[in-house]
């Protein structure tokens, strides 16, 4: 599995419970396990949720899916 696929399926992951739709940076971060200190890791990446949602901007919201955050994440990332 690539570094790309391994962190969008821990980011899936980590959302498992979450509530969707999802309509703000601070919902997003509840949302995660640890809250913002929420991490993944792949080969030599290593991203928390709160580096993540740095990527993100208020046109982003509201996410449907947690693969739809994922996407998006890894997106600007560039990943």
């Amino acid at each position: 599995m690539s570094v790309k696929q391994e962190i969008r399926t821990q980011i899936i992951g980590a959302l498992g419970k979450a509530s969707f739709p999802i309509s703000s940076p601070q919902a997003l971060l509840s949302a995660f396990p640890q809250g913002a200190a929420t991490e993944c890791r792949a080969g030599d990446v290593t991203m928390t949720a709160g580096e993540a949602g740095k990527l993100l901007n208020s046109e982003d919201f509201p996410f449907q899916s947690a693969e739809q955050v994922a996407d998006t994440i890894l997106s600007r990332a560039g990943l």
